[in-house]
């Protein structure tokens, strides 16, 4: 019977243990860059986290051309970490273009690929291609700064593409810049019809809470520049909770989220109308489910949200309300973003698409 006994535990051993592995998690898989200006290198950033129980290692990441170059995490990742793969495209070659980056790991026996695709245009003057968006003679390729999953000590960075289509000389300048933002512009003065960009720099240890920071900040478009809404430029800050520091009681009894659904349509709508749908939240876990912060990305958009405490196994409505006469004023899908206690689903996203009926 003991030998019966031993020769079940070491099965038992043996199992646990080839289910225990890295996994690795992209936030993003294919990226489109748009237009890139001839021989101004772009860079493409892929983040992923280990979603494993055990250290992830990157061993290699191979390019489609040596028109590519690829730098990636190279010290072990461990479970619940994160990490990035970055990759320089020269831009030499005008027309478009679709690349791809093989990364070998010890979570797959076969590379994971990831892409990129795009456009480079050769005409230097004309930067409504790589720089959209116009605040006067200075030509950005952004509208919005985002910095979304991060966590507590880490500082990303995001950078925006800036244009000067005047014959002046302008310096790249951020107004009103709250104490977790730095700007740093490189070159730090224009030329006229030159290009430059700005390094926008995330110190999440200044941030004053968990959850969602949102302010706005305003770019200088001529010396003695003043704030209006025509120069503001919105910021939002995902910060995740801080889950390092739970006891082993609430690691082996987590909250567990669930909702009926993550995207919900409004299509053919009257120009007028109001229109609502219900979601159902459930907590599955093991212990209460906050919904810590929530907010709403969207002027067409009202939430209205019963309960943010739920005990184990207990079920609450959000009612989501589509306001027509709202829609013709948005650029993108509308969205609610939900900061939770769980674990494994700390942020939540929830879009919405709407339409008015032709």
């Amino acid at each position: 019977m003991k030998r019966i006994y031993f020769i079940f535990s070491i099965l038992l051993f043996v199992t646990a243990v080839s289910h225990a592995q890295p996994q690795i998690s992209f936030n993003e898989t294919t990226q489109n860059l748009g237009y890139v200006l001839w021989r101004n290198p772009a860079t493409v950033v892929y983040h992923f986290t280990n979603t494993g129980d055990k250290p992830l290692v990157i061993s290699n990441v191979t390019t489609s051309c040596g028109c590519v170059k690829a730098e990636w995490t190279l010290e072990p990742v461990q479970a619940g970490g994160k990490g990035s793969i970055s990759v320089v495209f020269d831009a030499e070659a005008i027309g478009r273009f679709f690349k791809e980056v093989g990364v070998y790991c010890n979570a797959s026996p076969m590379p994971i690929y990831l892409d990129f695709e795009g456009e480079v245009t050769a005409d230097p003057k004309n930067y409504s291609f790589t720089h959209p968006l116009a605040f006067g003679a200075i030509r950005l390729d952004e509208a919005e700064i985002k910095f979304e999953d991060v966590n507590k000590g880490e500082r990303p960075f995001i950078e925006i593409k800036v244009a000067n289509t005047s014959s002046k000389t302008y310096t790249p300048t951020l107004m009103h810049l709250p104490s977790y933002l730095e700007v740093e512009a490189e070159p730090e003065v224009l030329g006229g019809n030159k290009n430059g960009k700005m390094r926008v720099t995330l110190n999440s240890d200044k941030l004053p809470k968990f959850g969602i920071t949102r302010t706005s900040v305003y770019l200088s478009r001529f010396p003695g520049d003043k704030v209006s809404s025509e120069n503001e430029i919105p910021v939002s800050v995902v910060l995740l909770p801080d889950f390092s520091k739970v006891s082993d009681f609430e690691k082996n009894n987590p909250p567990h989220i669930s909702l009926s659904a993550k995207e919900l349509n409004f299509p053919d709508l009257k120009p007028a109308q109001k229109k609502s749908q219900t979601i159902v939240i459930e907590n599955k876990g093991r212990s209460d489910l906050v919904i810590q912060d929530m907010q709403v990305f969207g002027i067409a958009l009202m939430v209205n949200l019963k309960k943010h405490v739920l005990k184990p196994g207990e079920k609450t409505k959000m009612k989501l309300t589509v306001l027509a006469e709202n829609l013709p004023r948005l650029k993108k899908k509308q969205r609610v973003l939900m900061i939770t206690n769980d674990p494994a689903q700390p942020k939540i996203d929830i879009y919405v698409d709407a339409s008015i009926k032709k």
